[in-house]
């Protein structure tokens, strides 16, 4: 899909007098390394299951499962990347990541706790000439249909630091946030997989929701 394309389904998407001809799928991000990229339960089901009831969204709540290399990633609009461990991008991978969030694809990228130094420089190999900038708290992703006025809400405690969300920005649009020591994405996972309280499942879900609210109409 073309950018133009993604945004005309995001209009009628987030547009509570219309429907979709079509439903959208979130995607998880399979990438190589000896990561585990495949670090989540139900998180996806949750989230989408979240922002259908919250947001009139109208996702499949299947999601998909795309290999960062494939010309399958064009076919949704964002994607989720998460896990503990190590990233390698080939060359060609790189490029192909890079010009789907050229062309108007998202990534959002959670730190499931030790990923942290291997995305960089995994991103550094997509976009070499950018820089991950840390996002204030007056940015719009923290004040979509949810209000979060102290920035990404903490979720699980990694190493007794600040929560933080950072971005890569292409020609002014966010094409992937990347949130470090707050693990949000545990917080979708349904209540029995890490035993977190309703009331951290509901602000990671509301927060996840931002994000990809976010990304649809920015």
């Amino acid at each position: 899909m073309k950018k133009i394309t993604w945004i005309f389904l995001a209009v009628l998407l987030v547009s509570s007098n219309a429907i979709a001809q079509r439903s959208l799928k979130l995607a998880l991000l399979k990438y190589n390394g000896g990561g585990d990229w495949y670090a989540v339960v139900d998180a996806l089901q949750n989230l989408t299951n979240f922002c259908n009831e919250q947001l009139n969204m109208n996702f499949d709540q299947n999601y998909a499962t795309v290999e960062v290399g494939s010309a399958e990633i064009f076919n949704y609009p964002f994607l989720f990347m998460t896990g503990h461990g190590n990233i390698v991008l080939s060359d060609a991978e790189a490029e192909n990541l890079r010009n789907y969030l050229i062309g108007g694809g998202f990534l959002y990228v959670d730190d499931d706790y030790g990923m942290d130094k291997y995305f960089r420089l995994a991103i550094k190999k997509v976009f070499p000439e950018k820089e991950l900038v840390e996002l204030p708290y007056e940015h719009p992703v923290f004040h979509q249909k949810f209000n979060f006025k102290n920035g990404i809400p903490k979720t699980h405690e990694h190493d007794q630091k600040p929560p933080q969300t950072f971005a890569i920005l292409h020609e002014g649009r966010v094409v992937c946030i990347f949130t470090y020591e707050t693990n949000i994405s545990d917080g979708w996972e349904s209540q029995e997989v890490h035993n977190d309280p309703e009331a951290i499942r509901r602000i990671s879900l509301e927060m996840g929701a931002n994000i990809v609210q976010f990304a649809f109409i920015q």
